[in-house]
């Protein structure tokens, strides 16, 4: 099928509490996975009130676009919608073959090319390329699908969508045909139910690498990343305006301190965990892995020391500690001194946080929670946001 639209071609302990993610250039992911589970849940309840609808998916981008792989839009009959595609004439072509849809069978691709002549009065002239796939939802077809997806979205665990978007190039099946993995690589549901074509398995990336959505042999992969637990070690005021943030950016946020009057419901609302113990018993009966990252931010130079004794020899994604240079240094040398590696202290983050002048603790906050996320989402700080190591300033001969 082939169409102009506006200028363009298109051619085909606690539980965890829901959150909206605050709107910036580092959280804009988040903000698309909590739109993610709303239209997951809204599909699912539209196929048990038989109610009929069209789910809309981004399935690959080339370029600039006003989204990313795995936005999704659940189109009513009546042309309500949840979601967005990022407006404009895009998502209102879309709408429109979506009730088209709707009145026949089976699903469609449409590819959108944004061109100079696309667009101008909505502002969304990207130069990219758009591909969605229109899914018609009907009650026959059950909502086992959509519902193992919204329990691997909604328990952090991470999974994959692979689509085919050519048949030809996948070996089989049939262009729109779905299937879901789970974070060990298992295929867990279909739509519909059909055998996957060979590439589909074959081209599959492990999630533990946190692969970017990507197209491999006519198949798309939209990855949901695992959450990320995040354990704030002090629950003073910084600690607290820590674990509100990185709750809002969808961390799997768990609070230790050894003051129950500071850690606890009241004060930490968005936390799943609470651990009140001392810092020492309490960090060596927790499990820290490598999807864990880890802040610092007690009371004192001791348990900040006591703290980072024992993170520094896990197998943590991250570690950061607050305090002067000074502090930092001190504590430094005394860890070197104790045994601890000199590679172990080097991957530390400190001072912790982005270099943004912070003054108040919640911009303190903010740059914790900025270097966090850049972590968890590039892999690393950039270099050019982390100042080197103190670790690098320290003799070994002593102080």
């Amino acid at each position: 099928m082939v169409a102009s639209v506006c200028g363009l071609t298109g051619a085909r302990e606690q539980p965890a509490r829901s959150r909206r993610g605050l709107v910036s250039s580092f959280f804009v992911d988040e903000v698309e996975r909590d739109a993610m589970r709303e239209v997951l849940r809204q599909t699912i309840e539209a196929i048990r009130a038989d109610q009929p609808a069209a789910l809309v998916v981004l399935v690959e981008t080339r370029g600039s676009t006003p989204q990313k792989p795995g936005a999704a839009m659940l189109i009513f009959a009546d042309g309500s919608q949840v979601g967005t595609l990022g407006g404009g004439c895009v998502e209102a072509e879309v709408k429109r073959r979506a009730l088209q849809l709707l009145e026949g069978s089976g699903r469609d691709l449409l590819t959108f090319h944004l061109d100079n002549d696309y667009g101008w009065d909505d502002g969304l002239i990207c130069g990219g390329r758009m591909t969605l796939l229109i899914d018609p939802i009907r009650s026959a077809d059950g909502a086992e699908y959509f519902q193992t997806y919204l329990e691997l979205v909604e328990a952090g665990r991470g999974c994959v969508e692979a689509v085919v978007l050519d048949a030809d190039r996948a070996g089989g099946g049939r262009a729109g045909d779905r299937f879901l993995f789970d974070p060990e690589g298992h295929l867990v549901a279909r739509r519909p139910s059909t055998d996957a074509p060979p590439s589909v398995g074959r081209n599959l990336k492990p999630l533990s690498e946190r692969p970017r959505p990507y197209v491999a042999e006519g198949v798309a992969y939209l990855t949901e990343q695992e959450r990320c637990r995040l354990l704030i070690v002090g629950a003073g005021h910084i600690g607290q305006k820590v674990a509100e943030l990185a709750a809002q950016v969808d961390f799997d946020v768990w609070v230790l301190d050894d003051r129950d009057d500071y850690c606890n419901e009241q004060r930490f609302p968005s936390a799943s965990r609470l651990i009140v113990a001392p810092i020492e018993d309490g960090l060596r009966q927790l499990d820290i892995t490598r999807n864990t990252m880890c802040v610092i931010v007690t009371r004192g130079h001791n348990h900040d020391e006591e703290a980072l004794f024992h993170l520094a020899q896990t197998p943590a994604r991250y570690i950061g500690m607050i305090g002067s240079k000074r502090k930092i240094k001190l504590i430094l040398e005394d860890l070197l001194h104790a045994g601890v590696t000199r590679e172990s202290l080097v991957r530390v983050h400190a001072p912790i946080g982005f270099s943004i002048g912070s003054q108040t603790v919640p911009e303190i906050a903010v740059s914790i929670v900025a270097e966090l996320i850049a972590c968890r989402n590039l892999g690393s700080v950039p270099e050019r946001a982390r100042p080197p190591s103190l670790v690098d300033e320290i003799q070994t001969s002593g102080r």
